[in-house]
């Protein structure tokens, strides 16, 4: 376990639109980029249900017109492909100064991946990394993605644990472009988990991994 050496300040929220949170992410992110010496963030919450795609995302993962239809859909300044958020499934924001850790984006996405992996393991769960992917699986399974957008080495965007959400939205994409492997969520694995335990987890082993403090605010 690493020593903290920097204050994160934790905002443990509920429900948000998506671009209420995205509004949000960016006013930190723009803080911190006049500011550096501001204390990071992680932010964690959910969703009503939205779909969100990737800068340079390929729109045939769509599996509806995107110019007619009823869902809820934002393309953004973050990596990745389209994925979708709804109640059940935990987002965390991380808003870090990489200048105070690593200035290395893959190390990054790794420590991410390191802390869902992590969560896992207190359920007894043995989640994987699979070469040439972002995300974390389980026994061949998606259950988390990971799409990041970094300016002046300040991050933004970041992670999506699916605990216990409706699986149905994720039927109507090719969730993260990936169209050979099924996406799950850890309620198929331990009946009855709830989002709010699961978040907990989360704090912790962010913490651990990324060496902070976590102060809630």
């Amino acid at each position: 376990m690493k020593t903290p050496h920097r204050r994160c300040l934790l905002f443990n929220v509920g429900l948000m639109p998506y671009l209420d949170a995205l509004s949000w992410q960016r006013s930190l992110l723009t803080q911190r980029i006049h500011h550096p010496s501001l204390e990071d963030v992680l932010i964690l919450l959910e969703h009503p249900p939205v779909y969100t795609l990737g800068q340079g995302s390929n729109p045939e993962f769509l599996k509806f017109d995107r110019q007619n239809t009823k869902f809820d859909v934002h393309t953004v300044e973050r990596g990745g492909e389209v994925t979708y958020h709804c109640p059940g499934q935990v987002v965390g924001y991380p808003i870090l100064n990489l200048r105070h850790y690593r200035q290395d984006l893959h190390w990054y996405l790794r420590q991410l991946e390191e802390v869902l992996i992590q969560v896992l393991a207190v359920y007894g769960l043995s989640g994987d990394r699979l070469a040439g992917l972002t995300g974390v699986w389980l026994e061949g399974q998606k259950v988390a993605a990971i799409g990041i957008k970094v300016s002046r080495w300040i991050t933004m965007h970041g992670f999506a644990l699916n605990v216990c959400p409706d699986m149905l939205g994720f039927q109507e994409i090719i969730p993260c472009g990936i169209a050979d492997k099924p996406v799950s969520s850890l309620a198929e694995w331990i009946p009855g988990i709830t989002s709010q335990e699961v978040r907990v987890h989360i704090a912790r082993c962010f913490a651990q991994v990324f060496g902070v403090e976590l102060i809630e605010d």
